[in-house]
């Protein structure tokens, strides 16, 4: 795709983000290249979204999608202007997703299958930001949605130690689904056969070239994508026998009783089913 205008900044976002639109004529968030946290964010973004979407995980679309800094030369923000010239070429698009509200766990309840399956697969990409501070969640249609995964897989930032941070544990105590009770065993015995060298392969292959060259310690690009597919492969096998929580895992107050006791069950039993029913 070609982003056609800039629309406005998303602040919630620590990158700064923005809505553009695009020859396609649709809606996109996009993430820059020219942003703080570089050009690796976005790599984690196409890796995990991609790899989240084949294995049955809701994320947005995701696309590439070029960037002319001319369209940010009408951008009254100054801090807006300079991201947008530091980012010109290519750069990440995912699907807005309109009308869709952020995850709240008071308002929104997620059965703990599903629940599962997030918490192992937040553990599989090391995902340290989905915290009930920041759930990175959106709620579109009844469903959920992941978004945001810029801040996983941490040991690409210093691939010497890789290896080591890739076998860690990982601690969903903090987890904004943990109060949920997560069938994390259910989750680990359905998708971990799923993520195959083969599958993981294919995934990292969506990186663009641009964004892996001249990374320090590789002689190639396929060598950078190889070294996150030996960072996963193993770690899908165990990382459910290593998924710690406290004993007791604060569970926050529901809402007032006035203001939900009129209220159907959730989800709403005319809700569609995806087998039509």
């Amino acid at each position: 795709m070609t982003a056609t205008r800039y629309v406005t900044p998303l602040r919630e976002g620590g990158s700064l983000p923005g809505i553009v639109e695009a020859d396609d004529l649709g809606t996109y968030v996009m993430k820059f290249t020219g942003a703080g946290q570089g050009r690796k964010t976005l790599v984690a973004e196409v890796i995990c979204g991609r790899l989240a979407q084949r294995l049955g995980l809701r994320v947005p679309t995701l696309v590439q999608m070029q960037l002319d800094p001319v369209i940010g030369l009408g951008e009254p923000d100054q801090e807006v202007q300079e991201l947008l010239k530091a980012s010109g070429g290519l750069n990440l698009g995912m699907d807005y997703l309109p009308g869709s509200i952020g995850f709240d766990p008071l308002a929104y309840r997620v059965d703990p299958a599903e629940a599962g399956r997030v918490v192992w697969f937040d553990a599989l990409i090391n995902n340290v930001d989905r915290s009930w501070r920041n759930p990175n969640m959106l709620v579109w249609h009844g469903d959920l949605w992941l978004i945001d995964h810029g801040a996983t897989m941490i040991w690409h930032h210093n691939w010497p130690t890789a290896a080591a941070a890739s076998a860690k544990p990982y601690n969903a105590s903090d987890h904004v689904l943990a109060p949920v009770g997560p069938d994390i065993a259910a989750a680990a015995a359905a998708l971990a056969p799923l993520v195959t060298e083969e599958l993981l392969t294919e995934v990292a292959a969506d990186v663009p070239d641009e964004w892996l060259v001249d990374e320090p310690g590789f002689d190639s690009t396929d060598a950078v994508r190889r070294a996150y597919v030996e960072a996963l492969l193993p770690r899908a096998a165990t990382i459910h026998q290593r998924i710690t929580m406290e004993a007791e895992v604060r569970t926050p107050a529901g809402p007032p009783g006035w203001l939900t006791d009129h209220l159907p069950e959730w989800p709403h039993p005319t809700k569609k089913k995806s087998d039509g029913q």
